[in-house]
């Protein structure tokens, strides 16, 4: 049992009350290790316990707690109207330092999601389309939250979806069968800016797609998917995201349009031709979309349909977690309920996480006329920033280009995980790449200078001891260390990875104060082996957080 756990139980026990206890971490330090609020007096069970002083008072409380104060806790506070604090003791941080040193790569992990499975579909870039920024914003957040949710006990499953069908296909096809000479991309934009006066060819070429109908189209069509994929397979390695599943348009299409034409008269209604899901007579804020058009060919709708027979297929899920932009919120907010109405046994286990637009000062990005902003471009104009920052470090030229990539992708996923995950990012080339303040190659610099002083500690043979001298007193680190497990554990539940992009920034400055004030190593002071442990203990927890957000640690930098 944790000590938060072990504190709710002694509170419950020790007052005779039968509510819950929560406990929350007090956002100052000084204001103690965790805080209870005590309940009001119109809750029946606790009125005699709680407030047994007239007016209401926490004072009775406190008396109550302090006669039977658990071993752990040093001091218990009543702060008016009714907040009671609790101070956890000097030995319970010091056992603390050795328990996280001992867990290492461990330290962080829960069972708070155990024996939960999830599917969890992020990143979804299009074949025949560039692998572009707004796909790089949705692998960092979808990579996280993957880690996190592992990282609490979660049994997880992770897919990518590619839109391998449909009109966007048969523009890049077709200028590709005017235009050899273009590559994909430009075959896209090509086709896109020319497609209203070649509209009906277009359409013809996507039928020949759809209906795999074999011949010089269909040839160009598979070269240009498997061409497309292998680049994002090189993107996924260099972002150091892989997926166990990946999902077609073009499978997920035939099981959805098999499925909406049998669910015909139950769920969907034909209009025109068409066949509609009418949302608004099965949720009042929702509406209509079209499943199968005029032509009989599956949508967007249908598609998703598919895919969530084929997910539930292979996956028997607890929750499937999709993850794309906000511009598609209407879309899911119908297609969940038509979901639900299909497959029953799927209502409440589809959630839509939805996040903003990554944006440069130059502001939206557009791929339709050509003028997209990809992935590798952003990592590459970073990355030689990065270089130029770096040119006169002691490193080799194979290190700087090393070190200079893990500093940029870092730098880009910490600018698009420091926030929730709702709102709009505008990167900023110079923020993003400090080695000062809220970036992420300060959070990388920062441990590269912990596990330097370990490697230190290593060559001149220090010992490694955790035990703290009575005269050393407990600083803030050892405080906001422990706090790590309650962090990790509110991200999985939330599935916010800000929370620790937010924490490992506090860590870092509290590191990097004490290393400005402490001689670490020091063979004359009785406190330096405590200190060696207390800078392991931080490199753990550094390289752990890090790691829940996808981002590399160096040993050099």
């Amino acid at each position: 049992m944790d000590i938060k756990e072990k504190i709710k139980n002694w509170i419950k026990e020790t007052l005779e009350i039968a509510e819950e206890v929560i406990l929350v971490h007090p956002t100052n330090l000084e204001h103690g290790d965790f805080s209870w609020i005590l309940p009001p007096l119109n809750i029946r069970p606790a009125r005699n316990a709680l407030h047994c002083k007239a007016g209401g008072g926490g004072e009775g409380v406190l008396e109550k707690l302090n006669r039977n104060k658990l071993s752990e806790i040093d001091k218990i506070e009543f702060v008016a109207p009714r907040f009671i604090n609790f101070y956890l003791s000097n030995d319970f941080f010091a056992d603390s330092v050795k328990e996280i040193n001992k867990k290492g790569e461990e330290y962080g992990r829960n069972v708070l999601l155990k024996e939960k499975k999830f599917f969890i579909e992020h990143t979804q870039p299009n074949p025949f389309k560039e692998f572009h920024i707004g796909h790089l914003m949705n692998n960092a957040i979808g990579e996280s939250i993957v880690r996190i949710v592992k990282a609490n006990g979660g049994d997880v499953k992770t897919a990518t979806y590619h839109g391998d069908v449909g009109l966007h296909v048969a523009k890049a096809v077709w200028a590709k069968q005017n235009k050899p000479e273009l590559n994909w991309g430009e075959a896209y934009a090509h086709g896109s800016t020319h497609y209203d006066e070649n509209k009906d060819e277009v359409i013809g070429i996507n039928k020949k797609i759809y209906d795999q109908i074999k011949g010089d189209i269909y040839n160009i069509y598979i070269e240009g998917r498997e061409a497309s994929l292998n680049s994002f397979e090189s993107m996924y390695k260099k972002l150091d995201s892989q997926f166990d599943f990946h999902f077609y348009e073009s499978e997920a299409g035939e099981m959805g349009k098999k499925i909406v034409l049998e669910n015909v008269g139950k769920v969907f209604e034909e209009s025109d031709r068409a066949v509609i899901f009418r949302g608004e007579n099965f949720e009042p804020k929702t509406h209509t979309r079209v499943f199968l058009n005029s032509d009989g060919l599956p949508t967007y709708e249908a598609k998703e349909v598919g895919l969530a027979q084929i997910k539930k297929e292979i996956w028997p899920y607890d929750c499937s977690i999709t993850i794309t932009a906000n511009e598609q919120d209407a879309f899911f907010d119908v297609v969940e309920v038509a979901i639900g109405k299909v497959f029953p046994n799927l209502k409440g286990k589809l959630k839509h996480l939805s996040h903003g637009m990554l944006k440069l000062l130059t502001g939206k990005m557009s791929s339709r006329t050509g003028e997209v902003i990809t992935a590798e471009a952003l990592i590459s104009q970073v990355k030689e920033k990065v270089l130029e920052k770096i040119k006169d470090r002691n490193f080799d030229n194979t290190e700087k280009e090393n070190v200079a990539e893990v500093v940029a992708i870092g730098a880009i996923k910490y600018s698009i995980l420091r926030q929730a995950i709702g709102g709009n990012i505008v990167f900023d080339f110079n923020k993003s790449i400090s080695f000062e303040g809220d970036s992420g190659p300060y959070l990388q610099y920062t441990y590269t200078r912990a596990h330097s002083v370990l490697a230190k500690s290593e060559a001149l043979n220090s010992k490694f001891e955790t035990k703290r001298p009575e005269n050393f007193k407990i600083t803030e680190i050892e405080k906001y260390l422990y706090r790590f497990l309650g962090i990790v554990e509110k991200a999985g539940r939330e599935f916010a990875p800000h929370l620790i992009v937010t924490y490992l920034i506090e860590l870092a400055s509290l590191f990097n104060s004490f290393y400005a004030k402490e001689k670490i190593i020091d063979e004359n002071d009785p406190a330096s082996s405590y200190k060696i442990a207390l800078t392991s203990a931080v490199v753990h927890t550094l390289q752990n957080g890090l790691r829940l957000l996808g981002i590399k640690t160096l040993e050099k930098m």
